[in-house]
């Protein structure tokens, strides 16, 4: 496990998933056996990587890659390290042999992404890609109420994505500052509508095109020394794209708003039989027959409640945590050949889509989506 020493190799990757699965005694199989990972830490950083082991209580950690690729013991290689240092280290991966399984964006370019997945296969080596949203509950509810037929003929898709990041003057970061420099591999694109593109290919329809406007709103911000530096990426993207079926979709995205909605995150399907609003965990729906005759008038008090006729879904059942969910997916396909189709072909789509957008604000046009295989 590479790169684990950032918040979200930590928290998500590391103690909310292998630690877990371990903890629970492993993935079950069909044919009654298990599966009990057995990872390594591996950084840039010993004194972090050895605080890290010891709260996760995983006892083994080098800041020596090279000679845990030579390793037998460790089949997988799994990368979380930032996006610049994502493509060298899984290509000496897949050399080596290992099975692949990292985080998005899988490169900064679509010649990277694409090279990736083509060196996978021709090594003959299992490799997915962590789109941790899919498994959310939100989102899982939206793809059950899109396949029992609730929404009739989608129509439209609205996502809003993004809280206020502080600038770091007070020394209070809830993202890292590589984050806003574009030669470190930051950007909201980049980061943002490689999400989007799985998201709305597996739970609405198809991308075909995209339009996208980027914004660098705040220019000066302070790292994790608090030392001023000069932002170089965008921190908001304001992206329009087109799905199979004459579906549109519309998608903000942020790091520089304040939020006044459901959740962190919404998304927002409207059909011509029903409209539903997920956020990370929830999902309201409005049906035909609930939606209200709104009439405009400005110069009277609005006497509606808008969000009255909404009906809340109820949970059918406990949801685990999206990132350890697809984690046992793939260590399933690893072990036993479970189907597992987020691969680098997948990753490379998202990869694609963010090279799109950022060719349309810089043309400041419309952009077509061609099929990658």
């Amino acid at each position: 496990m590479n790169g684990v020493t950032g918040r979200m190799g930590t928290n998500q990757h590391l103690m909310r998933s292998i630690v877990e699965i371990i903890k629970a005694g492993g993935v079950k199989l069909d044919d009654g056996s298990t599966i009990v990972p057995d990872p390594v830490l591996v950084g840039r950083n010993g004194d972090k990587l050895a605080k890290l082991a010891e709260m996760s209580g995983v006892d083994n950690w080098t800041t020596d890659l090279d000679s845990v690729l030579s390793d037998g013991r460790y089949g997988v290689y799994f990368d979380a390290q930032t996006t610049t240092r994502r493509v060298a280290a899984v290509k000496q991966a897949i050399a080596a042999g290992k099975d692949i399984y990292c985080e998005k964006p899988t490169a900064e370019t679509l010649e990277d992404a694409v090279e990736l997945y083509r060196l996978a296969e021709a090594a003959g080596v299992r490799h997915g890609v962590v789109q941790d949203k899919l498994w959310l509950p939100g989102l899982r509810k939206l793809r059950q109420l899109r396949d029992d037929g609730f929404f009739g003929r989608i129509l439209s898709v609205r996502g809003e994505f993004g809280y206020w990041v502080s600038q770091g003057a007070e020394g209070q970061l809830q993202r890292p500052s590589w984050n806003y420099r574009k030669e470190d591999g930051g950007g909201i694109i980049l980061d943002m509508l490689c999400h989007w593109r799985y998201v709305l290919d597996n739970i609405v329809a198809p991308v075909r095109a995209v339009s996208c406007l980027g914004a660098t709103h705040i220019a000066r911000r302070f790292d994790e020394q608090r030392n001023p530096y000069h932002c170089t990426a965008d921190d908001a993207a304001y992206a329009t794209f087109e799905l199979d079926g004459g579906i549109v979709a519309q998608f903000n995205s942020s790091w520089c708003v304040r939020v006044r909605r459901d959740d962190l995150v919404t998304f927002q399907i409207d059909g011509s039989d029903g409209s539903a609003v997920a956020g990370l965990r929830k999902c309201w729906i409005q049906s035909g027959s609930q939606t209200p005759r709104c009439v405009w008038n400005p110069d009277v008090e609005q006497t509606l409640s808008f969000y009255d006729g909404w009906e809340e879904l109820p949970d059918a059942q406990p949801w685990d945590n999206a990132f350890k969910a697809q984690w046992e997916l793939f260590l399933k396909h690893v072990v036993a050949g479970g189907p597992f189709r987020w691969n680098l072909l997948e990753g490379a789509k998202g990869v694609q889509l963010a090279q799109l957008g950022m060719e349309s604000w810089a043309r400041r046009a419309w952009v077509d989506v061609p099929g990658l295989d």
